[in-house]
């Protein structure tokens, strides 16, 4: 059964499960290549394991269409601006404004300032809340700070580390809120403004409760600098949602959807590396095995019974504790230890093949070993191999999940495993967040289907016999 590569694609192509798992697999492929080529290389390390850079995300956040399905929940607001709306001599004002609709507040409050320059004098900044009744809340001031011994102007502030306060909590965002709702309302209640205090900030005391005040909100980032040539880059007002994204995120504010698609590259080289190197290892042992025979034979057959028998994931753990959680030692360890069931069929493949009279003829022309097994012994069982290759892909992708969901994983790297071993871990089933748990799960078994069909459309060239009009 001797077969090029261009009657096995279109042998492929002509069966249903053959053309639908070509064209998912290269809807996979395709968006894992717009991945490599976006996302930065160290993404795992820098972004995603790096709490700081989350810190303005909602947490446990569901995706934000779920408000077409049901009640509407805040939506998560991040207003940034670069230039002053206006200046007054020393005064440069940076103004953001939203409207605020509904019955429930930002979940969240976060201010932050980055890329501050100054020559002289360091800045002040104020924020201001500037409410639509007209009333002014001072939520937050403070000064940059000053040069340093033996700095040379102009100084520079948080260029790497924005100045970030979750204004939520703040101690003294809380006596401001309260000090102007006193004002106003002599009955409202201290501990419930430091209890709710968006709900403070964006609403008005009665009935001894806070009810949502709707309209126009601004805040000013008021900065008071001594040269005119000061300025800060960025300024940011976060007003956290309760949904957020196409696929929310963890319980540290991590967007899912962005660990998903790095997930899906590292999951396609997992299935294809460990297959295309497991399958290559264990065909060509079964070929010298099946071909040489004698001593070389029983050899390679011992060594396939002795790893076929070795218990792996007792191994790993060890290698794990000794070695670190790395991705490298988990393809290296799948690799070493898949080649013994496809080097026994191969052997016995090629024990029948070896006195067939092709081989014999060749043999008789004074062919080498060499030459006999790849010339005209391989191609024989290359659309068996090509079919093994395709099946133990999924595989090498479940068994990496499976490893990371047991805590083995890289936890640098947001792997699917690592994703679905967080969110149990957290106790994400528990507390019904769906949106952790089930889009990995059904992404492991979307590329498993994907190889699966494949492997169904490969059936008729494997088995000559399901070939159409046969």
């Amino acid at each position: 059964m001797r077969l090029e590569l261009r009657s096995v694609l279109r042998e492929l192509w002509a069966t249903g499960a053959g053309r639908a798992g070509l064209l998912l697999f290269g809807l996979l492929v395709l968006a894992a290549l717009w991945v490599v080529l976006t996302y930065p290389r160290d993404f795992g390390p820098r972004r995603w394991s790096n709490p700081a850079l989350w810190g303005d995300y909602p947490k446990a956040a569901p995706p934000a269409w779920t408000n077409l399905l049901g009640p509407k929940r805040p939506e998560h607001r991040v207003l940034e601006t670069r230039a002053p709306a206006r200046e007054d001599g020393d005064l440069k004002v940076y103004e953001l404004a939203f409207d605020f609709q509904g019955r429930q507040p930002p979940t969240f409050l976060s201010f932050s300032l980055a890329d501050v320059t100054y020559r002289s004098g360091p800045p002040t900044v104020e924020a201001v809340l500037i409410r639509p009744d007209g009333g002014e809340v001072p939520l937050f001031r403070t000064v940059i700070s000053g040069p340093f011994a033996g700095e040379a102007p102009p100084y520079r502030r948080h260029q790497d580390e924005p100045l970030r306060v979750a204004l939520d909590s703040d101690p003294n965002a809380v006596e401001a809120t309260y000090g102007y709702l006193l004002e106003r309302e002599p009955e409202v209640d201290y501990d419930a403004v430091q209890r709710q205090l968006p709900l403070a900030l964006f609403g008005r005391w009665a009935d001894g409760g806070f009810v949502p005040l709707e309209g126009r909100y601004r805040l000013e980032a008021r900065v008071r600098v001594e040269d005119p040539g000061d300025r800060v880059g960025r300024v940011r007002f976060v007003a956290g949602g309760a949904v957020y994204g196409l696929m929310g995120t963890d319980a540290q504010g991590r967007d899912l959807a962005q660990g998903l698609l790095f997930g899906l590259p590292i999951a396609l080289l997992i299935g294809l590396a460990v297959a295309t190197l497991s399958t290559l290892l264990g065909t060509a042992l079964g070929l010298v095995s099946g071909y040489a025979g004698g001593r070389t034979d029983l050899l390679i057959q011992r060594a396939a019974d002795v790893v076929n028998n070795v218990p792996v994931l007792p191994l790993l753990i060890f290698m794990v504790f000794v070695l670190g959680a790395r991705l490298w030692l988990i393809l290296l360890v799948l690799v070493l230890f898949s080649w013994p069931g496809l080097t026994i069929l191969v052997r016995s493949m090629v024990l029948s093949l070896r006195t067939s009279p092709e081989v014999e003829a060749a043999r008789a022309l004074g062919a080498s070993r060499g030459r006999i097994i790849v010339h005209h012994i391989f191609p024989h069982i290359a659309p068996f191999i090509f079919a093994t290759l395709i099946f133990s892909a999924p595989s090498a992708i479940l068994a990496e999940a499976g490893l990371s969901f047991l805590g083995l994983g890289d936890p640098t790297l947001p792997t699917w495993g690592q994703i679905l071993e967080q969110g149990f871990r957290t106790g994400a089933v528990y507390l019904g967040y769906w949106w952790w748990i089930l889009p990995p799960g059904l992404l492991i078994v979307l590329t498993a289907i994907a190889f699966m069909l494949i492997s169904l459309g490969l059936e008729p060239i494997v088995n000559p016999r399901l070939r159409r009009g046969q």
